[in-house]
């Protein structure tokens, strides 16, 4: 069996991975010049730099899997999460977010109520919130009109918008509510009061954890998640064919699928793409309109990190506090997010070193990828000063530009993604995966991979949507 697979970010990786775990070779083809995507590690002086994502939710397990898999387990770090603090920008200065926080839902009173982060009237009706009855809705909304109905404009501007915006890079008016807080929906329509269901749900999750210790929220590897890509890579050389070329077109076959690669071809009975859903669109045209159509229609951000090192003696002894801190867009100029990556994980930086990971771009500001590098230190440097106050000279700094790869699940999203997967299923031999699909995270993309080669694996098993 001929299996194409066309992209060389985690979810192409997985899926020839686990396509060589089931004996079975693949060609993976990929346009830039290094497989892994957005996965990318730096070490400079000492420190580690993530240059796209730095961790993945414990709660997913499919990036986990992979690992023990590769032999990594005992690279595995959790965060900090013992001085997990997390500040919002607000009227000016750092405000903490208070205790007991969940995403935008607040589980304990007191913290809430003495935080300045929101006004009286919004600690008032998130206390109301707590009498809402059930109000099913058949119909997909913005996570703005979902968190309005439930806490009121405040937490919009202040909790659901800035988290979002870390994660999506997206607009909390455009994005689904169904699609990125599926659970928080499915607890509002049996709660009615979201915090109510919230608070129900830690307390199932308590007693059957029982005595033992809750997983840290986010884990990642000691030396940086591309020793996840490099050791599949290491793992599929001899399974797996890597042609650097960029796919102009994609045709059915008699037996599959014909591929044109820069001029040249490529035979193939199953196909995998996993690439941007946008980039899918250019090259399906021939294969399913419609669906290469639907595929064009999914919005993406862009995103750009800049690292910025710096030591912590020039810090006079008061190194920064938390995890990092949030910008809503109410009060943002440029700088939507910073993390200080030594206080999330350890062994990112030696204790002399402080690195700041900070965070630009998103749906509204895609035009700060076309500022030069010293435009852009600039504009973070001062930012960093009057929000944060660190006036330090970096020692070293780096900047990735991440233009079109994060999709966004607006409103509808569901209903196109059900359009997608029937069309998938009627192509013989076609599999998708990505994060433009179910889910935007590292374990999310590994599961869609890994179930693109499983499907492939199994005879008989019809093709779709992985």
């Amino acid at each position: 069996m001929r299996v194409a697979i066309v992209g060389g970010g985690i979810s192409g990786l997985s899926a020839a991975y686990y396509l060589a775990r089931h004996g079975i070779a693949s060609t993976i083809v990929e346009s830039r010049p290094r497989l892994g995507g957005v996965i990318r590690t730096e070490h400079v002086d000492g420190c580690t730099v993530e240059a796209g994502p730095d961790s993945f939710l414990s709660a997913k397990p499919a990036a986990l899997d992979l690992i023990r898999e590769l032999g990594l387990e005992a690279e595995v770090i959790g965060s900090n999460d013992r001085v997990r603090r997390t500040y919002v920008r607000r009227r000016g200065r750092l405000v903490p977010l208070p205790d007991g926080l969940l995403m935008m839902v607040p589980t304990r009173i007191l913290p809430m109520l003495a935080s300045p982060l929101v006004g009286f009237g919004t600690k008032l009706r998130m206390g109301l919130e707590l009498f809402r009855a059930p109000k099913p809705k058949a119909a997909d909304q913005s996570v703005t009109e979902f968190i309005l109905e439930h806490y009121g404009r405040e937490a919009v501007d202040y909790l659901a918008e800035p988290l979002l915006s870390g994660v999506y890079g997206g607009d909390p008016a455009e994005l689904s509510v169904r699609s990125v807080l599926g659970r928080f929906v499915e607890l509002s329509e049996r709660y009615g009061s979201l915090t109510r269901g919230v608070l129900a749900e830690r307390a199932k999750a308590a007693r059957a954890r029982g005595n033992t210790e809750p997983l840290p929220l986010f884990r990642t590897l000691k030396g940086g998640l591309q020793q996840m890509t490099d050791a599949v890579g290491a793992a599929i050389a001899g399974h797996a064919e890597v042609r650097h070329a960029r796919v102009e077109a994609v045709e059915r076959a008699a037996a599959g699928f014909r591929l044109r690669l820069d001029g040249d071809w490529l035979d193939a009975d199953r196909l995998v793409v996993a690439t941007e859903a946008h980039s899918a669109a250019r090259f399906l045209p021939p294969v399913d309109g419609r669906l290469a159509e639907l595929l064009g229609a999914v919005p993406y951000s862009s995103s750009m990190t800049v690292a910025l090192g710096f030591e912590a003696a020039d810090f006079a002894g008061r190194p920064p506090d938390g995890f990092g801190f949030l910008v809503p867009r109410v009060e943002r100029r440029r700088l939507v997010a910073c993390t200080w990556v030594g206080t999330k994980f350890s062994h990112r930086a030696p204790q002399a070193k402080l690195v700041a990971r900070c965070f630009l771009g998103g749906r509204q500001d895609a035009a700060i990828l076309d500022r030069s590098d010293s435009d852009v230190l600039a504009i973070v440097r001062e930012e960093l000063r009057d929000i944060a106050g660190v006036a330090a000279e970096p020692r070293f700094h780096r900047f990735f530009r991440w233009p079109r790869s994060m999709a966004q699940y607006t409103v509808g999203h569901g209903a196109r993604l059900a359009e997608i997967e029937a069309r998938t299923a009627a192509i013989p031999g076609l599999y998708l995966a990505g994060n433009a699909y179910q889910g935007i995270g590292i374990p999310d993309c590994i599961r869609m991979g890994k179930a693109a080669a499983e499907a492939i694996a199994v005879s008989g098993q019809p093709s779709g949507l992985s």
